[in-house]
């Protein structure tokens, strides 16, 4: 008597999703950039490069996909020798601008938009390829991302968009963010798994055009910005992520706008305290210099000679530094390892599997878009 084998049930519905976390110790992360922002100022500067891939190392190895941590490879000395290489580029371009400005200040004037026009794509430019960078010395699994595309098509985009933000008074944000994240996506992979972004610029409009006029609102109401700019942040987050696609791969996040308010809130507090520590140094520093020169305080800072006399310029040189530093320290314990780890734990990805079988691609990228990144003051992480 044959009997039939009941077929293997096929599950109904979407993929199960796979929770991201975030491992990492926060008070190890505050001794790694305390002791960076000390050793920055011992360098004057030089050692960001370093710190900034000791940053990048922590976040990544203590993000966890399915058990797994990506792992980035990259070096301080790529990022010192690209930043060297785009500084010998972009020098002859000041000194251009700064010789111009010498000649006459009309011809000054008229050179200021063509700079900055040169500048902002040469920015953007910048962006891309530090994306590139970075992607290409981030590892999971074993298998490389990378990214093609070009640099220049992307800045060109990216210019065109910003006429029109201009235009609209930033009404196509959402479209401009769209149509310059499908082109980043459609030219990145995960070793053979290519990526696209499949969010559109309706759908971000539908999202946040609230946000538009509440905007505007927050230019007069100041201590309405902060929790207007944590709403848009985490609206674009989860719009962004929403639309990532690595072949089947999908991400989704929960992300909340009070979650990163605080974090601003945080950041605006401990500004202002380091303000406060900085005005009550200088005030002490006035009263020790002046009673070493046998003036009383209101004395000396009415004195143009005290003022700029050399023990207190030393005295205010090193409280301005010291306050920078703390703000980086702060910065980067809030806005960078705390945004990342709320980030990192309100996603979600759906299709995994799709990953199992991918073949080792790309080639490592060249740190100089990184370097024209840091020149500019446009990089990121």
């Amino acid at each position: 008597m044959n009997q039939s084998v009941p077929p293997i049930p096929v599950p109904d519905g979407p993929a199960p999703t796979v929770p991201m976390s975030f491992s990492g110790n926060r008070g190890a992360f505050l001794h790694l950039v305390t002791r960076g922002a000390l050793l920055e100022f011992i360098t004057v500067g030089f050692y960001r490069f370093w710190l900034i891939t000791d940053i990048r190392r922590h976040l990544w190895s203590h993000t966890v996909v399915d058990g797994d941590s990506p792992e980035y490879v990259g070096r301080g000395r790529e990022l010192l020798i690209g930043f060297l290489v785009a500084m010998a580029i972009l020098a002859p371009v000041y000194l251009a601008y700064f010789l111009a400005g010498l000649e006459a200040e009309r011809i000054q004037a008229f050179a200021s938009f063509p700079l900055f026009a040169f500048l902002y794509v040469f920015g953007q430019f910048a962006v891309y390829r530090a994306r590139r960078y970075r992607l290409s010395r981030t590892v999971w699994r074993g298998v490389r991302f990378w990214m093609s595309g070009s640099g220049w098509a992307y800045a060109f985009r990216a210019a065109l968009w910003s006429m029109l933000m201009l235009l609209t008074l930033g009404l196509v944000l959402p479209w401009r963010d769209a149509a310059l994240e499908r082109y980043k996506m459609q030219h990145s992979f995960y070793g053979d798994l290519q990526g696209s972004f499949e969010g559109s610029g309706w759908e971000f409009f539908k999202r946040g055009w609230w946000l538009w006029p509440l905007a505007f609102v927050s230019v007069i109401l100041l201590p309405l910005a902060p929790f207007v700019y944590a709403a848009f942040k985490a609206l674009q987050w989860r719009w962004w992520l929403s639309g990532i696609r690595f072949g089947g791969v999908q991400f989704e996040s929960d992300l909340r706008g009070g979650i990163l308010a605080k974090l601003y809130w945080k950041v605006i507090a401990w500004a202002l305290l380091l303000v406060a520590a900085l005005i009550a140094y200088l005030v002490i520093a006035a009263v020790l210099v002046g009673a070493m020169s046998g003036m009383t305080i209101s004395e000396a800072y009415k004195s143009p000679a005290f003022l700029q006399s050399i023990p207190f310029g030393i005295a205010t040189v090193l409280g301005y530094l010291a306050t920078m530093l703390g703000f980086n320290v702060v910065f980067r314990l809030y806005l960078t390892r705390d945004f990342w780890a709320h980030v990192a734990s309100s996603i979600r990805i759906r299709g995994l599997a799709a990953t199992g079988n991918v073949a080792a691609r790309g080639d490592l990228a060249g740190a100089l878009g990184e370097g024209f990144a840091d020149g500019l003051d446009v990089g990121g992480f």
